[in-house]
């Protein structure tokens, strides 16, 4: 294969999997087909096994493509004078809230992989995701906790509570409580900085 073919190869396998990020995160691992992937793409369907032996194969590299993307926000955002509340801020707004394709994979891509089998590779790079998320976020406490139990067992509720008001706000957006779950949640946790 020449080298021009090689990159074509690459580009086109990392167009599926960004369009398959996005997609899973819109309408979950049932609402979409091998076909609307590669669609969304740009790509014929019969062009997908060149890059995928199935598409579990893929619903497990689109899922560490997603949870990578999600950890060098927070690393960039770490890099921020005050993390904490510009992340509180970002995450419980309405447009994270609307915008599911580009929003947070813990939060689109929960239920798919509680679903998963076990030994599924969507399971498995959603757990690995999930501890690097933590990770990240634990970092962006303060400086004097980092490291500590406390720090983590912080992260962690920071994450578990801002998903969990995300996905309730998903859940109900269009009606007023949508907002409210944003601005209650978002008002809580900024209390507890």
């Amino acid at each position: 294969m020449s080298r021009a073919s090689q990159a074509d190869a690459a580009k086109h396998r990392e167009q599926v999997v960004t369009a398959t990020s996005e997609l899973l995160r819109e309408r979950g691992a049932a609402g979409m087909s091998v076909g609307d992937v590669m669609s969304s793409a740009g790509l014929t369907h019969g062009g997908f096994y060149k890059h995928f032996g199935s598409k579990d194969e893929l619903l497990g590299v689109a899922t560490a493509a997603a949870f990578a993307e999600l950890v060098d926000s927070l690393v960039r955002l770490n890099q921020t004078t005050d993390p904490l509340p510009g992340l509180l801020t970002d995450y419980l707004s309405k447009t994270h809230r609307d915008t599911p394709g580009t929003g947070c994979v813990n939060t689109g891509l929960a239920a798919d992989a509680a679903r998963a089998g076990a030994d599924s590779p969507m399971r498995q790079a959603y757990a690995e995701g999930l501890s690097a998320a933590i990770e990240q976020i634990t970092e962006l406490h303060d400086p004097a906790t980092r490291g500590q139990d406390e720090a983590r067992r912080r992260g962690i509720e920071y994450l578990a509570t801002m998903v969990g008001a995300l996905t309730l706000a998903r859940a109900s957006a269009g009606a007023p409580i949508s907002d409210e779950i944003l601005k209650t949640v978002h008002t809580a946790l900024t209390n507890r900085l």
